[in-house]
């Protein structure tokens, strides 16, 4: 088991504190949500774990001992899918998946499920569960322990909700994985660890009735 520790994480824009000095563990063969309403702050604490926003303060320990903010992109431990897509659009599926793989590591692609049926499309083409869960094969076939998901269930099709579920589970056997999306349920389905970030501190959450009760979700009407 690999693991990421994440303590003394600040970080604020004017007076709106995003992150209070938070801490987070990660291992692998987790997965972990991490929900917030809109402007909480999960998009820019991903965004600091992955070391394209600057924290006030952030200690970071990969197995015990202390990395820098550029090793985590130089010693490939964190892989981030953002919300914005990435992909040239004018390249096919099949032309795209030797850019990110050579040899036979590129028949994870070429053979996953899914994937032979788009491969001749382009990706600014495919829709936008194609997209989602092409870009996230890319991303989750690639050696970091470590997973950052932004939003990969925002729009896109029941049939890939699924493939994205069943692809997320099968990964963290190795890896250890954080998601964040409004889609609350969808991320219920496939996590064993959940956080409400609310007002710069991460609120252990078990379930869904837990999220009503800190006002992220409403009270049903009787």
């Amino acid at each position: 088991m690999q693991n990421l520790t994440i303590t003394a994480l600040s970080k604020s824009f004017g007076s709106k504190i995003i992150a209070d000095n938070l801490s987070l563990q990660l291992n692998t063969g987790d997965i972990t949500g991490i929900f917030g309403r809109n402007g909480s702050g999960k998009s820019t604490i991903l965004k600091i774990l992955f070391s394209t926003i600057k924290a006030e303060s952030l200690k970071i320990e990969f197995n015990g001992s202390l990395v820098k903010a550029s090793d985590i992109i130089s010693k490939s431990i964190i892989g981030y899918l953002a919300q914005e897509p990435f992909l040239p659009p004018r390249l096919k599926v099949r032309d795209i998946i030797p850019l990110y793989f050579k040899g036979d590591a590129q028949d994870k692609l070429f053979y996953a499920d899914g994937i032979p049926k788009i491969a001749n499309t382009v990706a600014g083409k495919l829709s936008m569960g194609e997209l989602r869960y092409f870009e996230l094969l890319l991303i989750g076939n690639l050696n970091h322990p470590f997973l950052l998901l932004d939003e990969p269930f925002s729009m896109v099709e029941p049939l890939y909700k699924e493939k994205i579920k069943e692809f997320l589970i099968q990964l963290k056997a190795t890896k250890g994985i954080i998601v964040t999306d409004h889609y609350y349920k969808d991320v219920l389905a496939i996590s064993n660890k959940n956080f409400l970030l609310k007002e710069g501190k991460l609120i252990n959450i078990i379930n869904e009735t837990e999220l009503i009760a800190e006002g992220y979700l409403p009270t049903p009407k009787l």
